[in-house]
């Protein structure tokens, strides 16, 4: 009974030992994001073709954890580099998919550079969103246009949403229409 016991108990911490690949961290917030009507392996997967399909080199993709990165590349030759990674000409590209409603996954996708040079930080913390008229930010943008068309919802178009109607205590009365107020006794 003993053993068995031990068995299950081994078998339980084994089988909800929480681990993952997902980076500790969050994508920039100036990160391009759309929503798409598939699940998160099949997002993160999409994702990775449609960037590998524009000549941006994929390195790491995992879709059970929802997310891929590039290498740093040259924005020129569009590959790896061997260069310092500084300035606007050497670039990575991160994707991370969240579940969202119902069948439908939330993608972020950050294009960073790494503006200067401080062996006294670590390398995330120096990484810069790269100006939305960066050629990669640029390309990042049609992606996020084609996927938007693949997958995405069709957008809703209805009449705009009426103004609310504001409270009669917070109109002024008209300057003709003025009660003349009761002396109060004191």
């Amino acid at each position: 009974m003993r053993r068995r016991a031990a068995a299950l108990a081994l078998v339980t911490v084994v089988a909800c030992y929480p681990t993952t690949t997902r980076p500790h961290f969050t994508p920039q917030p100036n990160a391009a994001v759309l929503i798409v009507e598939l699940f998160v392996p099949q997002a993160t997967r999409e994702v990775a073709i449609a960037l590998d399909a524009d000549s941006i080199p994929v390195r790491r993709t995992e879709p059970a954890d929802g997310w891929l990165e590039s290498e740093w590349f040259d924005i020129r030759t569009m590959r790896r580099t061997p260069r310092r990674h500084l300035g606007l000409e050497v670039v990575k590209v991160r994707a991370f998919i969240d579940p969202d409603k119902a069948n439908h996954s939330a993608v972020m996708i950050e294009t960073v550079h790494i503006p200067v040079a401080d062996p006294s930080r670590d390398e995330r913390s120096l990484e810069r969103q790269v100006p939305a008229t960066h050629p990669i930010a640029i390309r990042v943008a049609g992606i996020v246009n084609r996927l938007t068309r693949q997958f995405g919802e069709p957008s809703i178009t209805s009449d705009p949403v009426p103004a609310p109607a504001v409270p009669p205590e917070s109109v002024a009365p008209a300057a003709d229409t003025k009660q003349p107020t009761k002396p109060t006794k004191p």
